[in-house]
């Protein structure tokens, strides 16, 4: 293609998810949800792999089933790096987050090991950029950690499509060390 022909391509971008964007159920649910095309195809579009933002604390939102993350010097927060996201996966998720999120451009470290829930054991290596959503309002935090595990377990049904369904997605599970291979996991996929 020569320079003077636009690109017929959306751009491609990269996020960081925290929250309930981790479960790839609730992610596909926002970027796909009226989409007819086979999942599996969906689901080979996106990497989701283990990642750490340093600088940054997630807290519970009062009445929410969902976290948010604040600037904090002191914490870090363990969530996922997902790739290939479209302009139009980009509108999606801006609409999901609405206007108690700000888009913010950040760098994360991928995580080759995955440790501990306190984080004992995480190997972090290559550093890269990308997209991360800010909670706005620091007063409507509660002062304790969002459990990823209870909103799989108690809440995650009610943010789903039932078609999304996904074996071994549950990159944070411990049932001892976890190694991830590089370049993401084509399986198990996941969000904010």
């Amino acid at each position: 293609m020569s320079e003077s022909q636009p690109s017929t391509q959306s751009d491609i971008h990269a996020a960081f998810f925290y929250g309930t964007l981790m479960a790839p159920e609730v992610f596909f649910t926002v970027c796909y949800r009226s989409s007819t095309q086979d999942v599996s195809l969906l689901k080979s579009l996106h990497n989701f792999q283990p990642a750490i933002l340093h600088g940054y604390c997630r807290r519970r939102v009062r009445h929410a089933d969902y976290p948010g993350i604040i600037p904090d010097a002191e914490h870090v927060v363990r969530g996922m790096y997902v790739t290939g996201l479209t302009d139009a996966n980009i509108f999606h998720l801006d609409n999901f987050e609405g206007s108690e999120y700000d888009r913010k451009t950040v760098k994360v470290r991928l995580l080759s090991k995955v440790g501990d829930d306190e984080g004992k054991g995480n190997v972090e290596g290559q550093e890269v950029e990308c997209d991360v959503y800010v909670f706005k309002s620091p007063e409507d935090l509660e002062d304790r950690e969002w459990d990823f595990h209870e909103f799989r377990t108690q809440k995650m049904k009610k943010w789903t499509r039932e078609d999304y369904g996904f074996d071994e997605s549950d990159h944070f599970a411990h049932d001892g060390e976890q190694h991830v291979e590089s370049g993401g996991s084509g399986g198990g996929k996941v969000a904010n």
